[in-house]
């Protein structure tokens, strides 16, 4: 029961939601300590809890590779499907920048690319530092990269990615706005300054 996929889920990208993590890395997360010692049995709320205390993210540590406890996690929202209220307030929350990291990761993997956008580019204002596993060390990174690497890049953490429509593509479309840069409303406050300096 531990490795399967709530009942109630329903299929991501036409697919098991567990499907999105390749099938060996899968089983390498299953025979895991930390998956057999604190995955067992959690509920959205206990994923939660584990994410607060987590110091890292990424996909694998170690000369042995072994799953992070990020990817442990992230495997168990994959099964678990939270709803979408409670995806939102994971991300809106400021709290926790390793909840809010492993929750913008899970959106990525799961959302319609209209949603992705709209969702994770506010992300970019984010600057908090994040440690992380690459390729097996640690580096130190930050939310707003991140959240570029999820939107630009098709792996991340050797984790591949859904497709993602481009987001001109969803402009010409009509299905999204163009996205207004924080550099514009600066000079547009920069300007207003300068008229009444005038």
């Amino acid at each position: 029961m531990a490795n399967r996929t709530v009942s109630t889920a329903e299929a991501i990208h036409g697919t098991n939601p567990q499907f999105l993590i390749d099938k060996i890395f899968r089983q390498r997360i299953y025979n895991s300590l930390y998956w057999k010692e604190h995955c067992f049995g959690l509920t959205v709320t206990g994923v939660m809890e584990k994410a607060v205390d987590l110091q890292a993210i990424g996909r694998e540590y170690g000369e042995s590779h072994r799953p992070t406890e990020f990817a442990c996690l992230l495997l168990k929202l994959l099964q678990l499907q939270p709803d979408q209220p409670m995806l939102d307030a994971l991300i809106d929350q400021e709290d926790f920048k390793y909840l809010r990291a492993l929750a913008v990761f899970y959106y990525r993997l799961t959302q319609p690319s209209v949603d992705i956008y709209t969702k994770l580019e506010p992300l970019y204002r984010d600057y908090r530092k994040l440690r992380a596993f690459d390729s097996g060390s640690m580096q130190i990174t930050y939310m707003d990269q991140l959240v570029d690497s999820l939107l630009t890049e098709n792996i991340v953490f050797l984790i591949t990615l859904p497709h993602l429509t481009r987001r001109m593509t969803l402009e010409d479309a009509g299905e999204i706005a163009p996205r207004i840069s924080p550099l514009d409303g600066d000079d547009s406050d920069s300007d207003s300054d300068s008229s009444a300096s005038e």
